[in-house]
C-alpha cells in the first residue's frame, strides 16, 4: 500500500530522514517506534502531503506523489484518517458535530444518514450515546476515542496514528492499543502506528520499524523486535541507555 524509497528530509543542515526505505503492506498496521526528535511523525507529515521530501520517493497504493499538486492530494487524502496526538477536535462542537464533521463536507448525505453513520461509529469505539456531550467533559482518553471515530468517518483505506496513547495511563493505553487492533481487524485498513509505547506497539502492530538518526535500523515482526540483537533496538525497547558507538554501522 505504501513504498518509500531513499526518503530525505533536510531543513538547512539538519537532516531529519536519511535516504529511508519502508514499505507498509496492505490491510496491516506496522508501528514505527524510535527516541524522540527522531522524524516518526515527520514520516506522517510527508505520507499524506504536508511536508515535501528533500529527496527520494512515495508511492502510496501505486501512485507516485513526487508530482502531486494539492488538488491531487486533496483526492488523496479523502482516503486517509488521521488520529492526532492531541486528538484535535473542535472545542465549540459536540461530540456528534466531531465526528460528523467531514461526513457533512464531503458528501452528500441526509441529516438522518449522518446521524446513523456517527452512531455507528462511537459504538464502534465504546462511546455510545455521547453525541451532546462538548470536548470539555471528556477524559483524554475519551478525546482520543471520539478522534478515532472521526477518522473513520469517511471510510478511509489508510489511517494514520501521531502518538494516539500519548499522555494516558497504562489502562487506557490498553484500551486504545486495543481499538486500534479492532478497528483493522473489523474494517480492513491499512494503519501506520507512530508511538514510542512499546506496550501500545506490541498490543497494536504486525510489525515493528524502529527509526534512528533518520533510517530505519531494524524493521520485523512483534517477536523479532522482542529479541533483537541490534543493540540500539534492545536498548529503545527495553528503556536502557546506550552508547553511540554500540549503534555505528548497525542497520
Amino acid at each position: 500500500m505504501i513504498k518509500i524509497r531513499q526518503l530525505k528530509i533536510a531543513f538547512g543542515d539538519k537532516v531529519v530522514l536519511n535516504n529511508m526505505d519502508l514499505d507498509v503492506y496492505a490491510g496491516e498496521t506496522l508501528a514505527i517506534i524510535g527516541p524522540s526528535g527522531t522524524g516518526k511523525s515527520t514520516v506522517i507529515k510527508v505520507l499524506t502531503g504536508l511536508l515535501p521530501p528533500t529527496g527520494g520517493s512515495v508511492v502510496i497504493d501505486g501512485q507516485e506523489t513526487g508530482s502531486f499538486g494539492e488538488e491531487q492530494w486533496d483526492a488523496l487524502r479523502k482516503r486517509m484518517g488521521v488520529v492526532f496526538q492531541y486528538s484535535a477536535l473542535f472545542d465549540f462542537l459536540n461530540v456528534g458535530d466531531n465526528v460528523a464533521f467531514g461526513l457533512r463536507r464531503q458528501l452528500r448525505l441526509s441529516e438522518e444518514e449522518i446521524a446513523e453513520r456517527v452512531s455507528e461509529l462511537l459504538q464502534m469505539v465504546g462511546m455510545p450515546d455521547t453525541q451532546k456531550l462538548l470536548p470539555s467533559e471528556l477524559s483524554g482518553g475519551m478525546k482520543k476515542r471520539v478522534g478515532l471515530a472521526r477518522a473513520l468517518a469517511m471510510e478511509p483505506q489508510i489511517v494514520f496514528y501521531d502518538e494516539p496513547t500519548s499522555g494516558l495511563d497504562p489502562v487506557m493505553t490498553m484500551t486504545i492499543s486495543r481499538l486500534i487492533r479492532k478497528t483493522q481487524r473489523q474494517l480492513g485498513v491499512t494503519s501506520v502506528l507512530v508511538t514510542h509505547d512499546m506496550a501500545s506497539a506490541y498490543a497494536a502492530a504486525d510489525r515493528i520499524a524502529m527509526l534512528y538518526k533518520g533510517r530505519i535500523v531494524q524493521l520485523g515482526t512483534v517477536d523479532e523486535i522482542k529479541n533483537s540483537g541490534n543493540p540500539v533496538v534492545h536498548a529503545f525497547i527495553n528503556g536502557l541507555e546506550w552508547k553511540e558507538e554500540d549503534a555505528d554501522g548497525q542497520q
